[in-house]
């Protein structure tokens, strides 16, 4: 995608963004995909760049971080031809899991995938919708390398880049990308 091409898709979903303030308390500006989401043009934009984000870092498959990363990765999966591994609270998935725990603000929070997912030959492109403090991403980096695979990168939709997501995240990506399409 050339860089015109790149700032015409963030303004148009700059603009599907809402901002909505003092939730979920008070001095919080919650940012609102929702509108995104409702927009086809706007959601097939942000699918279209997350896949070809896949393609150029040679995904095999891509993990989406519950609960808004499954609802941005499952389409962008399904467009890039690759597959789709849910990573989810502790205790969501059934059968057999791989777990990872990681360090929240005040306490300590567990994801989980399905390790026969993933194997040694995949390279998984993590997708969420918000990278805020890193720890769930970083968790999530953990564990499909533990699984066996490979990471291709990170893509978020927004980066909070007044929090210390991107710092936090920069030993565990190693080599690996992460890419924000925006940063605010």
């Amino acid at each position: 995608m050339t860089a015109m091409a790149a700032a015409s898709v963030r303004e148009l979903l700059l603009s599907r963004i809402r901002d909505v303030p003092d939730y979920p308390k008070p001095g919080v500006v919650f940012k609102d995909i929702t509108p995104l989401l409702a927009d086809p043009a706007a959601f097939t934009a942000l699918t279209d760049f997350f896949a070809e984000l896949c393609v150029e870092h040679g995904a095999t498959k891509i993990a989406g971080l519950e609960a808004r990363g499954f609802i941005l990765a499952a389409p962008v999966a399904v467009r890039a031809g690759i597959g789709f591994v849910p990573v989810r609270k502790a205790g969501k998935l059934p059968g057999a899991t791989l777990g990872q725990a990681y360090e929240l603000e005040y306490g300590t929070a567990e994801i989980e995938i399905h390790a026969e997912d993933l194997s040694a030959d995949d390279r998984v492109m993590v997708i969420d919708d918000v990278l805020a403090t890193g720890g769930t991403a970083g968790a999530s980096l953990e564990l499909i390398r533990r699984a066996g695979a490979q990471v291709a990168g990170v893509a978020v939709l927004m980066e909070l880049g007044f929090l210390p997501g991107r710092a936090r995240l920069e030993t565990v990506l190693r080599d690996a990308p992460l890419e924000a399409l925006i940063t605010v």
